[in-house]
């Protein structure tokens, strides 16, 4: 987006927020409130009018103080779509959609009728897309790209492994993947067919009825997989580690339980790489251009969002009913709508 200075004073207006002013103890005492608050933009920001906003676990987990960096009280929402309201001359008007690792969680965020956000993190939102499906690629999206820039993306002579391949990472892991031509196998906690959209075909593993490091042996020829994103992290971490290759490299996003052992011989004699990604430490504008580089895969249809059903979408004063859809484990994509 272009980030010429204005030529007009910032609009000012009333904004309708979701307020969380203080930490609650459980996802079930989260007491979002709607509050009005006026909200103009700064220097090099534009004023966005949010049509749509999703809801992640990370909004929950920062609720509940499960980042001590999260701030009170503040506008929760990392994830958006909407129109630019004020700004430079040449974005007013444009659609457009973002997320991002502070909003949200260090600064005021998405779950409101406006925001205000630096001009260089909005991203065109793609013709295809409606305001729902746009504002719910986000952080699944982001998170799985950076993966991947950081370990290296699967090329086609690769195969791809990735654990918890039904929740919202796995599936946006799975279409980069494939897409980009690699195989793709994927590893579910119980007998489950992969729905989700993909390129190619997906290979499951049951772990609760196999050994996934023995099934993925077999299945690569005693070769093992180039590259594993473990979205669950640590109760897959040493199927993870026996699955891989020579010189591949496993991704993690998340842990249960910090501490892991694994074998430190055969990690240096496997060559293996190990990459830990936090979307919560990417800005703004660091966010905006990781979805500035897979948009053309949303406008070709080789990316496609998550599907929103009608009953996922809320209205902003029943935040608390979608925080605690989203604390439920709930597999549908979680939506506010101003």
């Amino acid at each position: 987006m272009p980030t010429s200075q204005p030529d007009h004073r910032p609009l000012e207006v009333d904004a309708r927020c979701v307020r969380l002013n203080a930490k609650a103890e459980t996802p079930a005492a989260v007491a979002p409130a709607v509050e009005q608050r006026p909200l103009s933009r700064g220097e090099n920001e534009v004023l966005i009018e949010i049509k749509a906003a999703a809801v992640n676990p990370s909004d929950v987990k920062a609720a509940t103080g499960l980042m001590p960096y999260a701030v009170f009280p503040r506008t929760s929402g990392r994830d958006y779509a909407g129109v630019v309201l004020d700004g430079p001359a040449a974005v007013i008007g444009r659609e457009v959609f973002g997320s991002s690792g502070d909003l949200g969680i260090r600064r005021d965020g998405t779950h409101a009728t406006y925001l205000a956000v630096e001009a260089e993190a909005v991203v065109e939102k793609p013709k295809n897309l409606s305001w729902a499906e746009a504002a719910g690629i986000g952080v699944p999206f982001v998170t799985a790209t950076e993966g991947f820039r950081r370990a290296g993306l699967p090329e086609r002579h690769e195969t791809v492994l990735i654990f918890g391949v039904t929740g919202k990472v796995g599936q946006a892991a799975v279409q980069i993947a494939s897409w980009r031509g690699a195989r793709v196998i994927g590893v579910t906690r119980k007998h489950e067919v992969y729905a989700g959209h993909t390129n190619g075909p997906v290979e499951v593993i049951d772990s609760s009825a196999a050994d996934v490091a023995a099934r993925v042996r077999e299945l690569t020829d005693g070769k093992g997989v180039n590259i594993v994103f473990n979205t669950v992290g640590d109760p897959y971490f040493e199927a993870a580690h026996k699955s891989l290759a020579l010189r591949g490299r496993q991704i993690l996003i998340s842990a249960i339980d910090r501490i892991v052992q694994f074998n430190i011989l055969e990690f240096y004699r496997g060559q293996h790489t190990y990459v830990g990604i936090d979307s919560l430490g990417l800005s703004s504008i660091m966010t905006g251009a990781v979805l500035r580089e897979i948009s053309p895969g949303f406008v070709s249809g080789h990316l496609k969002p998550f599907p929103i059903k009608p009953n996922a979408i809320y209205p902003l004063e029943e935040a608390k009913a979608a925080f605690i859809a989203v604390a439920g484990s709930s597999r549908d994509r979680v939506i506010l709508r101003p």
